[in-house]
C-alpha cells in the first residue's frame, strides 16, 4: 500500500481578518508487513500562505458572501490550483464573524471550495484547538512531554488550549481581542460589550464618540490582559472573567502546572512587531499586545516561539482539521461523503445494554435524541470492547440493527463510530442484517455527544476514511 498525497485547504474567516492556507498531506500505512493496515498522516507541508485580508463586510456590517468567494478564488489562482484539486479541508468562521446574523452565508458562498468538507462555523473550543495546532504548541507538548498553553488572541476573542503530550486537556474562549475597541479619526467608534464591562469594572469611561485617549485605552487593555493572566490561574474565575466567557465555549481550567506558553493570533503578531502607531489597525490590538507583554503571562512561563501567529488558525484548519479512521473500517461508497452528522454517544453502561441485546432501550434513546435535533439522523458512537466474542459481537449487531432500522429513515445509512478497532467486524455483521442498506462503521475516533462529524470519500484503496470532528456547528 503506497503513500497517498492529498491537497487540503484551511479557510479562516475571523473578526478582523480572513486568510487561506493550502497544504499537502501525505497518508501512509504505519503498520508492519504482516500487520493490519494502520493509516496515518506521514507528512504535512504548507504550500501556499494566502494574503491576510480584512474580513469583507457589507455597509450594514454583515458578512459579504460575494467578496468572500472572490478572496478564495483569487488565492486558488495565486496558488495555481482549482477547487476541483482540493480533497479535504475546512472553512471556519471564528470570533465575532461566527456570530454575524448572516454567518450561514459562508456555507453558501464557499460551497465546493474545500473539497468534501465544509465546516460552516467552528465553535470556540474547536477554534482554540486548531490555533494551538497551527501555532506549534501541540507539537511542542508532544515532542517534550510537557504541558504547553496556546493563547490565540484575535480581533474578537482570546482562545486558550492546554496540551500535554499532544493531547488537549482543557480549552476555553473569552470575549477579549484587539477589536474590542475600534478607533477612527482619533475617536472611539466602537466598544464591544466585553470591553464595556471591563471598563465599567475598572471605573473607566470609554464610549463611542469619545476622543481616543492613549492613556485611557492603555488602561482598558491592561485590565483585559490581567484577566487573561487570571484565566491561566487554577482558581475559580472572578465574576468579570466569568461574564466574558464566549458563547458556547468551555471554561478553561489549568489542571496541572504549565511548562510553556505560546502566543498566536493577530495580537501576537502585534507583540512580535513591537511599538509603532498604536492605532495603525483602527483598533487597540497593538495596545493589547503590549499590555500582555507586561503581564506574568510573559514572565512566569517559558515562552515558546510560534510557528505561526496570525495564520495559526488557518494552518490548523488546513493541516490538522482532518484525521483518518483506524486500522479496520467498513464503509459503503454510495453513502459518502457525509456531512454534519450529530453524534449520539453511549456511555459505558448504555453500551453494555446494547451488547446484551436491549434494542428497546436504544430505540427510545435514538428517538429522543432525534426529536431534540430536528429529526436529523445521528452517528451512533460508543467505545466498544477490544476483543468481543463472536456471539457478543453478533448480539450487539442485532441490537443496533433493530433499533436503527426502526428509528432512521429507510434510505439513511447506519453510521457507527467506535474507539476500539472492531469496526470492520461489526460493520460486516450489520451489513448482513441490513440487506442492501448502506453501513459506514469506523474506529479509532474519539467523539462526544454534541459533536458533529464529516466523513470523506475512502482513501488508499478503501483502507481509510478522512474524518473531521467538529464542536458546536451552527447555521449549516
Amino acid at each position: 500500500m503506497g503513500d497517498v498525497s492529498i491537497l487540503s485547504v484551511g479557510i479562516d474567516i475571523g473578526t478582523a481578518t480572513s486568510q487561506i492556507v493550502l497544504a499537502r498531506l501525505v497518508l501512509a500505512n504505519a503498520a508492519g508487513c504482516f500487520e493490519i493496515p494502520r493509516v496515518a498522516f506521514k507528512d504535512k507541508t504548507v504550500l501556499h500562505n494566502g494574503v491576510v485580508r480584512l474580513t469583507p463586510l457589507s455597509p450594514s456590517g454583515l458578512l459579504d458572501g460575494d467578496a468572500l468567494r472572490k478572496i478564495a478564488e483569487d488565492e486558488y489562482r495565486a496558488a495555481g490550483v482549482s477547487a476541483n484539486d482540493v480533497d479535504v479541508g475546512a472553512v471556519i468562521a471564528t470570533g465575532e464573524a461566527a456570530r454575524k446574523e448572516n454567518a450561514a452565508i459562508i456555507l453558501e458562498s464557499l460551497a465546493g471550495m474545500a473539497g468534501d468538507f465544509v465546516v460552516a462555523m467552528a465553535g470556540p473550543d474547536l477554534e482554540a484547538v486548531l490555533a494551538g495546532r497551527g501555532s506549534g504548541a501541540e507539537r511542542a507538548s508532544r515532542l517534550n512531554g510537557s504541558a504547553v498553553v496556546n493563547l490565540d488572541v484575535g480581533g474578537g476573542t482570546a482562545n486558550i488550549a492546554l496540551f500535554k503530550d499532544g493531547a488537549v486537556l482543557s480549552k476555553g474562549s473569552y470575549d477579549i481581542g484587539g477589536r474590542m475597541v475600534r478607533v477612527s479619526g482619533g475617536v472611539i467608534s466602537h466598544v464591544s460589550d466585553g470591553a464595556a464591562r471591563i471598563a465599567k469594572t475598572a471605573g473607566i469611561s470609554a464610549v463611542p464618540g469619545m476622543a481616543a485617549d492613549l492613556r485611557l485605552l492603555r488602561d482598558v487593555c491592561d485590565h483585559a490582559a490581567r484577566l487573561l493572566e487570571e484565566a491561566l490561574e487554577d482558581k475559580t474565575p472572578s465574576p468579570l472573567l466569568a461574564s466574558l466567557v464566549s458563547p458556547g465555549a468551555s471554561v478553561f481550567r489549568a489542571s496541572l502546572p504549565i511548562d510553556g506558553i505560546c502566543f498566536s493570533g493577530g495580537v501576537a503578531e502585534c507583540m512580535r512587531q513591537g511599538q509603532g502607531d498604536y492605532f495603525r489597525y483602527g483598533d487597540v490590538g497593538p495596545l493589547l499586545g503590549e499590555a500582555i507583554s507586561r503581564t506574568r503571562l510573559c514572565s512566569a512561563f517559558r515562552r515558546l516561539a510560534p510557528a505561526e501567529t496570525v495564520r495559526a488558525t488557518a494552518v490548523g484548519a488546513g493541516c490538522y482539521s482532518a484525521e483518518v479512521s483506524g486500522s479496520t473500517i467498513a464503509q459503503d461508497d454510495r453513502a459518502l461523503p457525509l456531512k454534519n452528522l450529530p453524534v449520539l454517544k453511549l456511555n459505558r453502561d448504555e453500551q453494555t445494554r446494547c451488547y446484551e441485546g436491549d434494542s428497546a432501550f436504544l430505540e427510545e434513546k435514538i428517538r429522543g435524541f432525534m426529536a431534540q435535533n430536528g429529526w436529523i439522523w445521528p452517528a451512533l458512537a460508543f467505545r466498544g470492547e477490544a476483543n468481543p466474542s463472536y456471539a457478543r459481537l453478533n448480539a450487539l449487531a442485532a441490537c443496533l440493527s433493530e433499533a436503527l432500522a426502526k428509528t432512521l429513515p429507510p434510505d439513511a445509512p447506519f453510521v457507527l463510530v467506535l474507539e476500539c478497532d472492531t469496526a470492520k467486524a461489526l460493520g460486516q455483521a450489520l451489513r448482513a442484517r441490513r440487506g442492501g442498506g448502506a453501513v459506514v462503521c469506523v474506529d479509532s475516533a474519539r467523539v462526544e455527544t454534541g459533536d458533529y462529524i464529516d466523513l470523506g470519500r475512502p482513501l488508499m484503496g478503501g483502507a481509510a476514511l478522512p474524518i473531521v470532528v467538529k464542536t458546536l456547528v451552527t447555521g449549516c
